[in-house]
């Protein structure tokens, strides 16, 4: 009877969710969203909603002939580090692949997945041959010796990069993970590029795979700051899951169950999960297709990879054999540096796993027994409400969310007047003077952001220079996009084990706002110049692509056009056809003035894509 009574009792913590109270998520999930447009690099989109940041970065790549504009800052520098960025856009995505209608029905579908294509569109431009990659761009030496906003920085911007001769197969792997697990969640919204981002990841894993090396070992101005410890083993199992999670291709889960056990994914038992150790997230993902049953002939190795999934969900409640450390509050440390960045990684295989489990009605082995999934959806709540301010401090570690957030963020964006507001130019080490050692808030609102977190005893200092706990990372916030659409929307009824189907995101159109031009005549909103582009040539000359785009000009007005500039950004070779004059380009110098409805036509040659092309200004006859 008594056995009877523990089996019912099972049961019904299988079969009912968690009832969940007193934190508004989806709001912490919609605040969480604004940090990365925050973070954002290039030409920001004309919807961006965190109106201080400006264009930044717009040259990157020029000195390597590439173009590198785009792409996210990792934390409160202006460095591009590829090893974390890629591994914040693979959390994105699988937050969107796991609780995509849980986001839909928190009105934030489309908003993520426009954050994780703003970084796959840069991965993209940073993958310009199938064996090489461009990693970095800028230094953190020279970028953390200045404290600059990052529309006006004056440090070297250097790009990295890796190719055969300068392996690098952790940053690569993680790459093709990336690019994979996006591929799922434009499957349905926009196949064709879906299909693009497949095919980058096919060309990434290969590279990562037959050109074997760490990428810090070619990155070398890396190391200090994104070190590749645990080596690229977990990389290599990672991407292969996710391409076999992407493409259903039966060489991928093979490659699982060849290498489990020599690559270490049935090896290591893991007690934290990040940008740098993949393992937890491996064998969570396998033992996702052991639960769906697609292990076939590699079942006995796939066990081995559940068995050490198990281990680390056990960890963290406290029911294993090797349980990870707690602070008095019940926030689990890792250690002093941004320790926040493993609390909200470990709620999030916690939140896949449990619904993993109840899907297949299955519990978690632990060393101290049988324990029922709800209890890991229970601890990611846990884990959640101590970051959002149920803790002794009743501190909100996610700025902008409640009364007591941090106001001091280790952030160069955030620290300094926004530029939009005081173009007044701010010198590298003029920043530290007048800014980073003000007592003062923050002036810019870094909302969603969460910081680096307190310390092994619940204890937070809310200081500029207290980089430890007041910085933030986008590694911080990607894993909880997931965790905050679920525990938002509560038990769905669906099945967690099922194929992924991304839904499509609602598009709401607004009218956009009437700009007026920069032109020396007045002119109606549509303007009377028509600008197109197209590619009318490629070919590859020592490895590289390069790509030949015809321009058409086009006076759409009643009246002559005179004077007329443009402005050309990211060109990187040679142009025909117009006359220039420093940055700006105009008529060619035989023609004065381009008649009504006639066009001109110039051409260029680079190795991208194609430049943007827009008028300065010009007058009408």
């Amino acid at each position: 009877m008594k056995n009877f009574a523990s089996v019912a009792a099972l049961l019904l913590l299988l079969c009912f969710p968690v009832a969940f109270s007193g934190h508004d998520y989806g709001q912490a999930l919609s605040k969480s969203l604004l940090f990365f447009e925050a973070q954002r690099s290039g030409v920001l989109p004309r919807n961006q909603r965190v109106t201080w940041r400006s264009h930044s970065g717009l040259n990157d790549g020029k000195s390597s002939g590439v173009n590198l504009v785009g792409g996210y800052y990792d934390a409160g520098d202006n460095v591009k580090f590829g090893l974390p960025m890629a591994f914040t856009v693979t959390m994105m995505a699988w937050s969107v692949i796991e609780y995509g209608n849980q986001l839909a029905a928190n009105g934030e579908l489309g908003h993520s997945i426009d954050a994780i294509k703003w970084g796959t569109d840069y991965f993209i431009k940073a993958h310009p041959e199938p064996n090489v990659l461009y990693g970095e761009v800028g230094d953190g030496n020279t970028d953390h010796y200045c404290w600059q906003r990052p529309e006006e920085m004056t440090t070297d911007r250097k790009a990295y990069r890796i190719d055969p001769s300068n392996p690098g197969s952790d940053l690569a792997g993680e790459t093709a993970a990336a690019m994979a697990a996006a591929s799922i969640v434009f499957r349905r919204s926009n196949p064709a590029y879906s299909r693009l981002l497949l095919t980058h990841a096919y060309q990434l894993f290969d590279f990562a795979d037959k050109y074997r090396g760490k990428y810090d070992s070619s990155i070398t101005v890396a190391s200090k700051y994104y070190g590749s410890v645990s080596g690229y083993n977990d990389e290599l199992l990672w991407a292969a899951a996710w391409l076999y999670q992407a493409s259903n291709n039966q060489f991928y889960l093979d490659y699982l169950g060849r290498n489990g056990d020599s690559m270490g994914g049935t090896g290591w038992s893991m007690t934290e999960f990040g940008w740098d150790v993949k393992y937890a997230g491996v064998q969570t993902l396998v033992a996702k297709f052991l639960m769906q049953g697609k292990a076939g002939r590699h079942t006995a190795v796939f066990q081995k990879f559940q068995q050490k999934a198990d281990f680390f969900m056990c960890s963290l409640l406290g029911k294993g054999s090797r349980n990870i450390q707690k602070t008095p509050g019940g926030l689990i440390f890792r250690q002093r540096w941004n320790n926040m960045q493993f609390v909200t990684s470990a709620s999030f295989l916690t939140t896949v796993y449990s619904d993993y489990l109840t899907s297949s009605r299955s519990y978690l082995r632990c060393s101290a027994g049988n324990v029922a999934p709800s209890q890991l959806l229970s601890f990611a709540k846990s884990q959640v409400d101590y970051i959002l301010g149920d803790n002794p401090r009743a501190t909100s570690y996610m700025v902008g969310y409640g009364n007591n957030f941090p106001q001091r963020v280790h952030h160069r964006g955030s620290s300094i007047v926004s530029y939009k507001v005081d173009r007044s130019f701010v010198t590298c080490r003029g920043g530290y003077a007048t800014w980073f050692s003000r007592k003062g808030s923050d002036p810019n609102l870094l909302t969603g952001a969460i910081v680096g977190g307190p310390d092994a005893y619940d204890n937070f200092a809310d200081r500029r220079d207290n980089y430890e706990q007041t910085e933030p990372a986008t590694y911080n916030n990607a894993p909880l996009l997931g965790v905050l659409a679920r525990l938002s929307s509560g038990h769905s009824g669906y099945s967690q084990l099922l194929p992924a189907a991304v839904p499509a995101p609602v598009v709401v159109r607004r009218p956009m706002p009437i700009r007026k031009p920069r032109v020396t005549s007045p002119v109606r909103a549509s303007g009377p110049v028509a600008i197109v582009q197209k590619m009318t040539g490629s070919w590859v000359s020592k490895g590289r692509t390069y790509y030949r785009y015809s321009t058409t000009v086009t006076n759409k007005s009643p009246r002559a056009l005179k004077s007329l500039n443009l402005s050309i950004k990211n060109l990187y070779g040679p142009i025909w056809g117009l006359s220039r004059s420093g940055n700006s380009f105009g008529l060619p110098s035989w023609m004065h003035s381009l008649q009504s409805g006639k066009s001109l036509e110039f051409v260029y040659i680079h190795s991208t894509t194609p430049a943007n092309v827009a008028v300065s200004s010009y007058t009408l006859a």
